[in-house]
């Protein structure tokens, strides 16, 4: 099928390029966070974002104290067993220079091969199959995810309730062909909530609005929403929940006249397909090029 744009066709591919992460997963363990390991997940813009859904899942499942951290904020004196850096392109500027000054044994997921990091990184995975021409980052920040969970998988350490990334890839299949929603195109505002791991979620897809179609979104705790942020929402505007919706909300956001958009039942990761799609959607109906995001390029490279 004809695709409308680059981050279009590229944020379709998901499905199978979560399965050739789990599938990578076995041979990648050796080099990924091991089990009782303090670790700090450091990335930049949405790679921080995926770093603080895996912290969670990581460290509710057992597998180890985790931190996710912007690579320019690292606290430099504080120790870790393992510094995972998560890097699309491998050229990020926060990033590479944490790793040159780092004495902590390092691995980075990345997309690049013969990119910069190489050079300053122990241990390196690379997957270059989910790596995009686009600036806005789709199918590399879910795949690294995917391979993340895949390997709580085999330790056994998914918390409970989180589906395997078998389960995931057939739900992303259904968020692929999902076709948005002509009343979430046109809302005035969107707020996106999430609980747990879900809440770097909500943050991601935040920003792919904000990238992709220059729109107005807010991300939250689920459960911090009724402290104060749910004044914004009213009819014209959306709020989108992934994962769990706290006891109570949805009949709270109904009183609002703001649409939710929840999937129960599907996996969280999945639906942040969808809103990626959304994000396509909105910068069309703007009349934006979803694949030349204002005062965006592909990686920061700083002078």
């Amino acid at each position: 099928m004809p695709f409308s744009s680059l981050t279009a066709e590229e944020l379709a591919t998901q499905p199978a390029n979560w399965r050739q992460a789990a599938a990578l997963a076995p041979a990648a363990a050796p080099v990924l966070p091991q089990r009782g390991e303090r670790v700090a997940v450091v990335g930049c813009g949405t790679s921080w974002f995926m770093a603080q859904s895996y912290a969670a899942l990581r460290e509710s499942g057992g597998h180890g104290e985790t931190d996710a951290l912007a690579a320019s904020e690292f606290p430099v004196g504080r120790r870790y067993d393992r510094v995972l850096a998560i890097t699309r392109s491998g050229t990020t500027t926060e990033v590479l220079e944490l790793l040159e000054r780092l004495k902590t044994p390092s691995t980075v997921l990345t997309g690049t091969p013969g990119s910069p990091v190489f050079e300053v990184a122990e241990q390196t995975v690379l997957l270059d199959f989910a790596d995009e021409r686009s600036v806005v980052q789709t199918r590399f920040a879910t795949t690294a995810l995917a391979l993340l969970r895949a390997h709580l998988e085999l330790e056994g350490a998914l918390p409970p309730g989180t589906g395997r990334i078998a389960e995931a890839a057939v739900d992303a299949e259904a968020a692929v062909a999902w076709t948005v929603p002509a009343e979430l195109v046109a809302a005035e505002q969107v707020t996106f909530l999430g609980r747990g791991w879900t809440y770097g979620l909500a943050q991601e897809a935040g920003l792919k609005m904000r990238e992709a179609a220059g729109a107005w979104t807010e991300s939250y705790p689920a459960m911090e929403y009724r402290h104060g942020p749910i004044a914004i929402a009213a009819p014209g505007r959306a709020v989108w929940a992934f994962g769990e919706l706290p006891e109570g909300l949805a009949e709270q956001v109904a009183a609002t006249g703001a649409v939710l958009v929840h999937e129960p039942g599907g996996d969280p990761l999945a639906d942040l397909i969808r809103a990626q799609k959304l994000a396509v959607a909105t910068a069309e109906a703007r009349g934006l090029d979803p694949d030349r995001p204002r005062a965006l390029t592909r990686s920061i490279i700083l002078t």
